[in-house]
């Protein structure tokens, strides 16, 4: 199979890398043209989609210092794993939908839980051993009980018929390694 000229310069032409980049986003559904309708989005996962989960936590895992956020729009740290926007904030984005605050955050309620929740923790895995060296950190067996946690609150807010078709219609994003 012979390579494309575009990808053996890829490293001397930004041009390929930013056509690659884009055809790749557009090919996983990232890429969005249209309105979107309003829906609740859910993330699970690992430091790549964890929001802020662990700042309320006591543990090693931790994004709340600089350098983290200094390319936030707020230019300070969030407890999101990046130096600024990471993966939910731009599907978010993209879909013309508010960011989702992390489950562990005190401003989750009222209407703020209609946009759906953050479950991401730093240092989690798909197996529960994964991330040991950390301590107090949210493992996907606990964020899928949070969700539960979560449904009940909703349904509370909204009544369980409402909260069943907000969580059937959400968005929902799992990000995980280890």
């Amino acid at each position: 199979m012979a390579s494309s000229p575009c990808w053996s310069q890829m490293a001397k032409n930004p041009r390929c890398f930013v056509m690659l980049v884009l055809t790749t986003l557009g090919m996983l559904g990232i890429i969005f043209v249209g309105e979107a309708e309003s829906r609740a989005f859910f993330v699970f996962g690992d430091s790549l989609v964890d929001n802020g989960n662990n700042n309320y936590l006591i543990t090693s895992a931790r994004a709340d210092s600089p350098p983290y956020g200094v390319d936030y729009p707020t230019h300070r740290p969030t407890g999101r794993f990046s130096n600024g926007l990471n993966i939910p904030d731009i599907i978010s984005e993209k879909l013309g939908m508010e960011a989702t605050l992390p489950y562990m955050s005190p401003d989750l309620k009222g209407d703020k839980l209609l946009v759906g929740a953050n479950f991401a923790s730093a240092g989690v895995g798909i197996l529960n051993d994964t991330g040991f060296q950390f301590l107090n950190i949210i493992r996907i067996g606990q964020q899928l009980e949070y969700f539960e946690q979560y449904k009940q609150r909703v349904g509370e807010a909204i009544g369980e018929a409402a909260a069943a078709q907000l969580v059937n219609d959400a968005l929902v994003l799992i990000t995980l390694g280890g």
